[in-house]
């Protein structure tokens, strides 16, 4: 059989066609999702989530969106079941305002491989842990956590969501979001999330060139 090339490898990992269990599916946008993962992927426990940054359900600040430091707000949760081995931890946010999800995900933070001894992430975080991976998001493959940036003045939902692995995942910083979900369906022992509401910050140069109180089109 002849090798598949490096072009059409790296085709296929985009398109979500590569690693067990991936659906064979129509390309989604790079960055990009239809849903929520914790939708996806069924886990047999449940983690407790949380960020120091906002409650569950509330505001998150904006210095934690793009709007000014990006900075990566923090997060915690419970010990994993007996047998994990790695973390995944995924942020999407719901395209629509508020957590609707009719117009798909953006993908704004992927970190995989994460050790099963880790438990928390400190605010600020900018290099992973030993051993862990930046995945894709909607700067790209291999990217740093990347905030809300909602580009109107509707709230719109971003949940953090934490998967605990009985597997270590590939080390692929190319590997797409369905590729992602394909190597994890069937690994993940317990599953958790929590989510914080964004929309455009009022200070910023984007709001003052649309006008204060005017959404903006996505």
């Amino acid at each position: 059989m002849r090798r598949t090339s490096s072009a059409m490898a790296l085709a296929l990992a985009i398109a979500g066609l590569t690693g067990p269990g991936a659906k064979a599916q129509t390309p989604t946008a790079i960055g990009h999702a239809d849903e929520l993962a914790i939708k996806h992927i069924p886990a047999k426990a449940t983690l407790t989530v949380s960020s120091p940054a906002f409650k569950d359900g509330g505001d998150i600040p904006y210095e934690n969106t793009q709007y000014r430091g990006n900075r990566f707000p923090g997060l915690q949760w419970s010990q994993g079941p007996r047998g994990t081995q790695s973390y995944v931890v995924i942020m999407q946010g719901a395209l629509g305002g508020g957590d609707d999800m009719s117009h798909g995900t953006s993908i704004h933070f992927i970190l995989i491989n994460v050790p099963a001894r880790t438990t928390r992430l400190d605010a600020g975080l900018t290099t992973p842990p030993a051993g862990a991976m930046y995945g894709l998001n909607v700067h790209g493959p291999n990217q740093p956590y990347a905030g809300p940036h909602t580009h109107n003045f509707v709230e719109h939902n971003y949940h953090l969501q934490v998967f605990a692995l009985d597997t270590v995942l590939p080390g692929d910083p190319m590997m797409s979001f369905p590729a992602l979900e394909g190597f994890m369906a069937g690994h993940v022992l317990a599953s958790g999330q929590t989510a914080g509401q964004a929309a455009m910050d009022p200070d910023s140069p984007e709001a003052k060139q649309i006008g204060k109180g005017r959404p903006a089109q996505d």
